[in-house]
């Protein structure tokens, strides 16, 4: 019950708060009084909770508000299952989804070949796809993994950049390692790139290769034209997977640039073996903000399109105006 209820009952406030029926708790006994169809949210939500933590769960407020707002969905998987679906563990610390967009998207990354993670920032995607790489890894599934985005941000400016080539490109890069860091001994990180058997690349490297029982990811693929995107999917070889990542409202190619990510579901939507997974504000697992300014931003796009779609449709009707006040006038 303490474990239910949380610290200072926090818990038990945030379920207060989150279902309209009246919960009522003394002793060992919870009791939940108001209409049938929010009893039932209600219990469902305390029933997902105490398996929680049957399971070895520590409950926290994020995890009460993510199981809520799965059972809100009214989907088929349990919050338990999606909550408890660990990827790796390293240091005591474990890798797993925290929202039913992202358990579907690490489903579909074991069920098919080619998979596309499409969504706004925060939302996980490269990072469960580098946990999945790195199990797959330690699995023995694949022999090597190879991770790339292309270096666009840094357009003409790059040979301005201090350094080699390879350490120009490397803030490019960083974020991939950063992540690695988190889920490999980092003392092993080095030794498995000097074998080969960890690649970080710029997208550039990736031309005129055939990658065979590798795990590849290419993050920021909206950063990516068509032509390249064509090029990095037919460098897929035998036993081999491959995650694009990308968030097609960022896309920082240059003016009038087509992104290859924006195109490719139009292209391979009815291929076989190539599944798109989106996600969306609601699988933004940073700070509770992100998804609201990434909300606040995608309505605001929306606001702009519809405006200019208004002011195109109001030309015309302007002009015919302004030619029979002139006939009028003569």
């Amino acid at each position: 019950m303490v474990n239910l209820l949380g610290a200072g009952d926090e818990i038990l406030r945030l379920v207060e708060r989150s279902v309209n029926s009246d919960v009522h708790v003394r002793g060992n006994e919870i009791t939940i009084t108001g209409a049938p169809a929010d009893n039932a949210l209600a219990e469902r939500l305390f029933g997902e909770l105490l398996e929680l933590i049957e399971k070895g769960e520590t409950l926290t407020t994020d995890a009460v508000r993510r199981t809520v707002g799965m059972l809100e969905q009214g989907s088929a998987e349990r919050p338990v299952e999606v909550l408890t679906l660990n990827i790796l563990s390293r240091r005591g610390r474990t890798i797993r989804p925290k929202t039913l967009g992202q358990k579907r998207y690490v489903d579909a990354i074991d069920a098919h070949t080619i998979v596309f993670g499409i969504g706004p920032a925060g939302t996980g995607k490269t990072y469960l796809a580098m946990a999945k790489a790195v199990q797959a890894l330690q699995a023995k599934q694949v022999n090597r993994i190879i991770l790339t985005r292309p270096a666009v941000e840094a357009g003409e400016r790059l040979g301005f950049l201090p350094g080699t080539l390879n350490e120009k490109i490397d803030p490019y890069l960083r974020p991939l390692y950063d992540a690695l860091h988190d889920m490999l001994d980092p003392d092993s990180i080095p030794k498995l790139m000097a074998a080969g058997t960890i690649e970080v690349a710029p997208l550039a490297y990736m031309r005129g290769r055939t990658l065979n029982d590798a795990f590849i990811i290419l993050d920021e693929a909206q950063n990516t034209t068509p032509e390249q995107m064509k090029m990095f999917l037919t460098r897929l070889g035998f036993s081999s997977k491959i995650v694009v990542t990308g968030d097609v409202t960022q896309v920082d190619l240059p003016g009038g640039t087509t992104s290859g990510l924006r195109v490719v579901r139009e292209i391979l939507s009815n291929v076989e073996d190539v599944h798109f997974a989106q996600l969306s504000s609601s699988d933004v697992v940073r700070h509770r903000l992100v998804g609201e300014i990434v909300d606040a931003y995608a309505r605001w796009d929306a606001e702009r399109e519809n405006q200019q779609a208004q002011s195109v449709h109001a030309v015309p009707g302007r002009t015919a105006q302004g030619g029979g006040r002139a006939g009028r006038r003569r």
